[in-house]
């Protein structure tokens, strides 16, 4: 299960990066985070940027409904989204 926190209106959680990957893709859960792989290199945010993307994508969201709060040069980050129910998020992890 994804720990998560709501803040105005807002599912607030973490995010672990594994940038270089053969492709971008939702992996699941690991002891509370969502686990992503993405196939850019963390260079010049180009992994941020694809994280955005590929979160945005998977929830049906708009671009910029998807925010990192913090982590930007980490491979832990803090992602909020705006739109999503907290049984959606749980839903990426199964």
């Amino acid at each position: 299960m994804i720990d998560y926190s709501i803040h105005e209106n807002r599912i607030v959680f973490n995010v672990k990066v594994v940038p270089r990957a053969s492709r971008s893709e939702i992996v699941g859960e690991q002891a509370g985070i969502l686990r992503v792989k993405i196939a850019a290199p963390p260079v010049d945010g180009a992994a941020n940027e694809e994280l955005l993307q590929v979160l945005a994508k998977k929830f049906a969201v708009r671009a910029n409904a998807v925010t990192i709060l913090s982590g930007q040069s980490g491979r832990v980050k803090k992602v909020s989204i705006e739109g999503i129910s907290p049984d959606e998020l749980q839903a990426v992890s199964r």
